[in-house]
């Protein structure tokens, strides 16, 4: 794609990064095979293609983000497919980050959005926060479908309602910071674990299971102290400094265990933020103080899976007669190009595994989105449950709390994480949201 940037421009680092991401695209339109968006609605400002016109014409002139632009990148997932297709490595994920870094600073938004905003970058990356917010969101659930029917910001307040789990999750029993010792006597590694933000608070025992089945195989984690967010939820939201800060604060914390008792690895149970921290050392590469350490944490940064397939499991200690489906979430398969290992660790567990139909197109969580696009995220839900649900399984897998919560309001299969899985199979207890497939004859009689 020709562009006519100018050389004071150019000086700008985001805008000469986006200049050569603008260069590689040869409009061919394989993207808009593979865009949810448009493959919904049908609009060519909807599919990466267009996103990329309108994310072009408003640099090159230096102009305000408006109303136009807005509509069309607000509705973008982020799920990255597009980069998949894309035969000419055009990397769209960094271009849509500084449109929408560059819509945040230009553009004021109706108060009613730049308050939903605020909440959920204010409560959502702090799990006391959100602990506390989703005892409020208990009482107004029942509200949820009246708000939706008003449409509007009314839509969105009923969408996050909706999302609120109908019973509060109890707390983790393995909890940070702190040292989970391995069970074995000889110590095979020494892993840091993710603590998350929203995920501990919705569904603590996905860490939890990680951590037995870490420990069982001979591994010490490290839950550090003075971890935070990893920025996803902001960044994607253009908050750009906010992502940055939270970037800076978790690679301190995460070199000061690699450079005393060591890591061998980093280890994520969100594929969603394991897209990001893998991103750290792009977003801090024009930081002299950060660039190196930046680099060293996305290095050893995997997600959990990705690094269970390189540990000795051991034997089975259960034969589970179960068909999962898998859901293979945008960031794991998109962003990080983990599509393999999920399904192999789930085979070598005894499972038989389901390939879902479509398995490339969003569910529509996407982080914030299924709040901020609430009709969207609805059809790309309901299409992605039907897929689901016409394989027949018995359970359904996947490595990301957004897309478990999002698949879970359209579905009475039960969702679990991956990890929740292999944890009960090696040795683990039954996680509790199996009761209903595995037990439903006793229950019957």
């Amino acid at each position: 794609m020709q562009t006519n940037f100018t050389a004071e421009q150019l000086k700008d680092r985001h805008v000469a990064e986006s200049e050569k991401i603008l260069r590689k695209c040869v409009h061919c339109g394989f993207c808009t095979a593979t865009c949810p968006t448009f493959t919904l609605l049908g609009d060519e400002l909807d599919s990466p293609r267009g996103r990329i016109y309108l994310i072009k014409d408003m640099l090159e002139n230096d102009r305000p983000a408006d109303e136009k632009v807005v509509k069309h990148i607000d509705r973008c997932l982020s799920c990255l497919a597009c980069m998949t297709t894309c035969p000419s490595g055009v990397h769209y994920m960094h271009l849509v980050d500084h449109a929408r870094a560059h819509i945040e600073k230009t553009y004021k938004r109706p108060l009613t959005d730049r308050l939903m905003r605020s909440v959920l970058s204010f409560v959502l990356p702090y799990p006391r926060r959100f602990r506390f917010a989703l005892i409020g969101a208990y009482f107004g659930r029942p509200l949820a479908g009246l708000l939706k029917s008003f449409g509007g910001p009314f839509a969105k307040m009923g969408a996050m309602l909706e999302l609120a789990p109908s019973r509060a999750p109890m707390r983790g029993q393995m909890e940070g910071p702190g040292v989970f010792a391995s069970e074995q006597k000889s110590r095979k590694g020494r892993v840091a674990l993710l603590s998350g933000c929203a995920q501990p608070v919705l569904n603590p025992g996905i860490n939890d299971a990680t951590i037995r089945l870490l420990r069982r195989s001979g591994y010490e984690i490290v839950l550090p102290k003075g971890e935070v967010c990893c920025g996803a939820l902001v960044h994607h939201m253009g908050k750009e400094e906010a992502s940055l800060e939270n970037a800076r604060r978790n690679v301190d914390v995460w070199s000061a265990e690699a450079s005393g008792e060591g890591l061998d690895a980093i280890l994520i149970t969100a594929s969603g933020c394991g897209t990001t921290i893998k991103d750290y050392g792009y977003m801090l590469k024009d930081d002299p103080a950060y660039a190196e350490k930046a680099a060293r944490v996305s290095a050893l940064a995997k997600d959990v899976t990705e690094f269970l397939t390189g540990v000795d499991l051991g034997e089975p200690r259960l034969r589970p007669d179960l068909t999962v489906a898998y859901h293979s979430a945008c960031s794991m398969q998109h962003g990080q190009k983990i599509t393999r290992q999920p399904k192999d660790l789930l085979s070598a567990a005894g499972f038989q595994v389901k390939e879902v139909p479509d398995g490339h197109l969003c569910c529509g969580s996407a982080g914030t989105y299924n709040i901020l696009q609430p009709e969207i995220a609805q059809k790309l839900r309901d299409r992605k449950v039907a897929n689901i649900e016409s394989t027949r399984p018995d359970v359904i897998a996947t490595g990301n709390i957004g897309c478990m919560t999002q698949i879970g309001l359209g579905t009475q299969i039960p969702i679990l994480h991956t990890a929740e899985l292999l944890d009960w199979v090696y040795g683990g207890p039954e996680p509790e949201d199996l009761a209903t497939v595995l037990h439903a004859p006793e229950a019957a009689e």
